[in-house]
């Protein structure tokens, strides 16, 4: 009796494995496929894996205009929390800002950048204190508050703390955060700027993220 050979047969068990294989690969390429784009390397910003949507609020301008969400779509937005009264972080962080905005203005990028101080002191911090605040650093900087109300749902979204004790000598102290938290323009905290905070490091980052997402 002979044995007949068919050379050209594939065995069961391996079109088994072949098949696995490419089902592995078409679901790989589907899920990368929709998988959402990565930002480019930074050096200072951390970047969330997905941008995180805001709470509805009201504020008030030092201008007397209202601040809501809606002023946070169309351009990025670095939103710094602090008070007038503060000794040293707020007016070094709004400084350092500055010089930020100021490198990107030089690459015709300033338009794309706003920055904007929010009080969590608004008993001290009235309107016509806020505006000359912050248009001591820069004069394109929006200065606001609102009571703890509209404050604090917006600070517990964006991952910022602050509160404020007696002293001890009938006035308060004011704690808050100093990470500087940055918006894109769909109204959504994209990333977090922590200290140490470095101008040029805040300028090349805002750049490659405006390129990344044009």
């Amino acid at each position: 009796m002979h044995t007949r050979r068919h050379a050209g047969r594939v065995p069961v068990f391996l079109l088994v494995v072949l098949a696995a294989v490419a089902a592995g690969l078409g679901l790989w390429l589907g899920l990368r496929s929709h998988a959402p784009p990565q930002p480019p390397p930074m050096q200072s910003a951390q970047v969330y894996p997905q941008p995180r949507p805001l709470p509805a609020f009201a504020l008030t301008q030092s201008n007397g205009k209202s601040l809501t969400a809606a002023d946070w779509q169309g351009r990025y937005t670095l939103v710094f929390f602090g008070y007038t009264r503060c000794p040293d972080i707020c007016p070094t962080t709004l400084a350092t800002l500055h010089q930020a905005l100021q490198q990107l203005r030089a690459q015709g990028l300033g338009g794309q950048v706003q920055v904007d101080f929010i009080s969590v002191d608004p008993k001290h911090d009235t309107l016509p204190r806020l505006a000359a605040y912050v248009h001591a650093f820069d004069p394109q900087f929006v200065g606001a508050s609102g009571p703890d109300a509209q404050l604090q749902p917006l600070t517990r979204a964006l991952g910022i703390d602050y509160a404020r004790t007696p002293d001890g000598h009938d006035g308060e102290r004011v704690d808050h955060s100093a990470a500087v938290v940055l918006i894109d323009p769909r109204g959504r905290e994209l990333a977090v700027f922590l200290p140490p905070l470095r101008a040029g490091a805040i300028a090349d980052d805002l750049a490659r993220l405006i390129a990344w997402r044009r």
